[in-house]
Formats: C-alpha cells, sequence, structure tokens
C-alpha cells in the first residue's frame, strides 16, 4: 500500500484536486492490449471500463495501430482545422457506404470539435437555429456533457452545481419508467407539450439517450421511443439521440437506435468513433437542417487526421457481421453471469440493467457499488459505478474482448462479490453490529 501511494505521489502534489478517476484505481499504468493493462509493478488488470466507452476497439488495436504508423511514418497530415484532407476524404466515403447506406440514413457530417460535448453543443445550436425555438427537452438522469450547454441538460446534481452558473434552457421530462411500468411518461410529455396551461414552450429539440450510461444503465423501451418520435414529428420537433457512448457498437448495433426503428434528425458521435481512443466526434444532420452559415460553429481540434485514420480502419469492422456477432454472444455470457450473480445475492442486488456489451448490477445499499469497484480492483478488474447515487456496478468492457479473458474477469468479480457478499461473512458482520 506505501508503495502505491508513493507512486501516486506526483498526481497528488502537482495534478488538480479535480481528478477522479485516479482516486479509484490507485496505480500507474504502463501498458496495454485489449482488454488487458498492466501498471509499473507488472501487476494485471482486465479492463471492464473501455475508457468510458471510448476504447470500443481495446487497447492498441493492432489493425488500427498499424494504419496510424504508417500515416505518421508517411508524413500524412496531422492538423487542419476543417480543410480538406485524403484522410477526411477517405473517411466520409467509408462512413457513407459502411453504415449510412446500409441502414438508409441520410445525414450531413459535421465536425464540431474533439470532445462528445462538443457534438452535443452544436446538436443543440443547429436545432435552436434550424427552429427558432430556444427551450430543449431532456430527461430525468440524463448525462449529456460538461459545457454549459450540455450540461443544462444533465440531470445528475452533482455535476450541474458545478457549472458556478444557472444553467437554463431546457425542461427536464420523466425518463420511460421513471415513475415505474405503470405509467407512460411519453404521454406526459404529449400532454404537457400540448396544454397551453402547462407552462412549458414548444421546444426546438428533445434530446435523449436511448440507454442512459451515467444516469444508471435504463434503457428506453422501442415502444417510447417510437411514442416520442411520433410527438417530435407532430409538432416540428427536432430529435436528437446522443450516442457518443452508446454508439459504435456498445448496445449491439452501431447505433443504438437501430433496434427502436427510429430516424432521428440529428445523432452525437464520440468516444469510439476514434478508432482508438483518439479525440474525434461528429454530429450527424439531416441535409434539410444543415443551416450552418460557414464558420457558425467551429473549433481548433475539429480536424484530427489521425482520429480520421483510426476511424477509417475501424469502421472496417462493420462491413462484416462479426463483430456483432461477437458482440452479441458475450452479451448473452455477461447476462447470464449477471443474473446469475443477482440470484446468488439478493439481499445485495436488486436488479440487473442494460444491454449489449453494457449491463450493470443494481445495488439495493447504493455504497456497495463502490465496494464491488474496490474490491474488483484488487483482484484485478477495472470496474466503475455509474447511476445517480452510483449505485450500479457498470459492466462495458471492449467490445474486440476475448471470450476467455472476458470469462477471466468474471470469474474475478465473483470472487469479489463472494468477499463482499458471502452469507456467512455477512452473518458475521451482523453479529458483530449487535
Amino acid at each position: 500500500m506505501e508503495n502505491r501511494q508513493a507512486d501516486m505521489d506526483v498526481f497528488n502534489r502537482l495534478e488538480s484536486e479535480v481528478r477522479s478517476y485516479c482516486r479509484s484505481f490507485q496505480t500507474v499504468f504502463t501498458i496495454a492490449n485489449n482488454a488487458r493493462i498492466w501498471d509499473k509493478s507488472g501487476k494485471e488488470y482486465i479492463d471492464f471500463f473501455a475508457g468510458a466507452g471510448a476504447l470500443n476497439y481495446g487497447h492498441n488495436n493492432r489493425r488500427i495501430r498499424a494504419k496510424l504508423i504508417e500515416y505518421l511514418q508517411a508524413d500524412g497530415v496531422t492538423h487542419s482545422l476543417d480543410m480538406a484532407t485524403e484522410a477526411k476524404e477517405t473517411f466520409l466515403t467509408r462512413f457513407k457506404s459502411f453504415i449510412l447506406e446500409p441502414r438508409k440514413l441520410d445525414y450531413k457530417v459535421m465536425f464540431p470539435g474533439p470532445t462528445g460535448t462538443n457534438s452535443v453543443e452544436s446538436a443543440l445550436k443547429i436545432a435552436r437555429k434550424a427552429t427558432g425555438r430556444t427551450n430543449v427537452i431532456c430527461f430525468t438522469n440524463a448525462f449529456h456533457g460538461m459545457s454549459l450547454g450540455s450540461l443544462a441538460a444533465t440531470g445528475n446534481a452533482f455535476k450541474r452545481k458545478g457549472a458556478g452558473v444557472m444553467l437554463g434552457g431546457t425542461t427536464f421530462m420523466p425518463y420511460d419508467r421513471y415513475f415505474g411500468p405503470q405509467i407512460d411518461t411519453a404521454a406526459m410529455m404529449e400532454k404537457m407539450l400540448d396544454d397551453p396551461g402547462s407552462g412549458i414552450d414548444l421546444p426546438a429539440a428533445v434530446l435523449l439517450e436511448t440507454l442512459q450510461g451515467e444516469g444508471g444503465l435504463n434503457e428506453a423501451s422501442t415502444e417510447w421511443l417510437r411514442r416520442v418520435e411520433c410527438i417530435c414529428r407532430d409538432r416540428g420537433i427536432l430529435l436528437i439521440v446522443d450516442d457518443v457512448q452508446m454508439g459504435c457498437g456498445r448496445t449491439g448495433t452501431f447505433f443504438s437506435f437501430e433496434e427502436a426503428g427510429i430516424n432521428p434528425d440529428v445523432v452525437c458521435l464520440s468516444k469510439s468513433i476514434g478508432g482508438y481512443g483518439l479525440p474525434m466526434a461528429l454530429t450527424l444532420i439531416k441535409p434539410a437542417f444543415d443551416v450552418w452559415q460557414p464558420g457558425e460553429h467551429n473549433g481548433t481540434f475539429r480536424g484530427n487526421n489521425l482520429g480520421f485514420v483510426a476511424a477509417n480502419e475501424a469502421l472496417d469492422y462493420w462491413r462484416t457481421p462479426e463483430l456483432e456477432l461477437a458482440i452479441a454472444s458475450n452479451a448473452r455470457l455477461m447476462f447470464g453471469f449477471l443474473h446469475r450473480m443477482a440470484s446468488a445475492y439478493p439481499q445485495a442486488i436488486e436488479e440487473v440493467r442494460g444491454k449489449g456489451m453494457i449491463q450493470g448490477l443494481v445495488f439495493r445499499e447504493p455504497a456497495n457499488a463502490a465496494r464491488l469497484s474496490k474490491a474488483a480492483f484488487k483482484q484485478g478488474v477495472i470496474l466503475e459505478t455509474s447511476g445517480p447515487k452510483d449505485e450500479v456496478a457498470k459492466f462495458m468492457p471492449p467490445l474486440t474482448i476475448e471470450e476467455n479473458v472476458l470469462k477471466l474477469g468474471l470469474a474475478k468479480i465473483e470472487s469479489a462479490l463472494r468477499e463482499l457478499f458471502d452469507p456467512v461473512k455477512l452473518a458475521g458482520t451482523a453479529e458483530a453490529r449487535l
């Protein structure tokens, strides 16, 4: 333990107090490969966090790395603002051919800046500009980013408090099943939009995640998503889907909304669209709403050509069904394991949530999710928490994780759960309290 604290000394002394993940994972990491990462002492960890969804194709993906090295050694352009480059041209054509056309989607591609919050900010701006309206409807437990516009659409009180100013321009509505399965929150939203006495201004857009990652793995039903889309269409409201964390295959398909069969007006992508963990973001806009004036929204690093190169290779995973089939297989494995754990420890675990390769355990006592994360780390697994009370232990390994590594990671999690919640140990703890 003393060695670990010594390793963290530089970060504790010199880095801002705002740092967070390094407080949970007290070690200095050095090398990584796919779903495994090693620290300075040589200890191996299995990564069930995947850069918060930025590493869907794993750490140091060999196929992507080879293309990056080739591009760098050939003196390829790295920074270009929004000037035309060969790397960007290749990305645009491949994205259209491999992703949009097979799904019968028609979007103009905007490069808003390197992060997810840049994409959300640009989506909010274009919706307001295209409609001439200012209000945006968002949802309870949403997370859309940490800059002021996206933070105004984020539900988490702790994160909102960090803004230091009043956050406005948004109206929060209850997400699907927020009040339980018996209450139709889409019907509630429709009623309030149509009631001239509700106090709700007709919005420019409705902004949502189909599955709320940071909000606790709350999944919207297909019926609810379709109903919301119809509400938007009937009233000239733009539908924005934030697919920053759930896109690029995390839920099983490239876009998280494919299963529901909806067709958003604007889509936000970031994180794994950069292929290699490189900063990159897209805002996809239906052509009718692409009403920007040149330079009206810009950013110095929106032309990240290394991101284009990595993304170009990553898109190859979507030319065949192999990755989707692997995601489905791993998702079933995770689903079975998590439900087995929920059955084994019903006194601690309330339910299982999520889909695809983002699933989690909801703990009756919120603090137990962090306890599991800590115990898992000791076992050699990186596992984060989410939810308004951090009550969900969130499993999101790289999509490319080898099956044997996934099984080993799950076995380590089972050991951590046994250590924390074994009935004999729990009984002993209860007796000690008496």
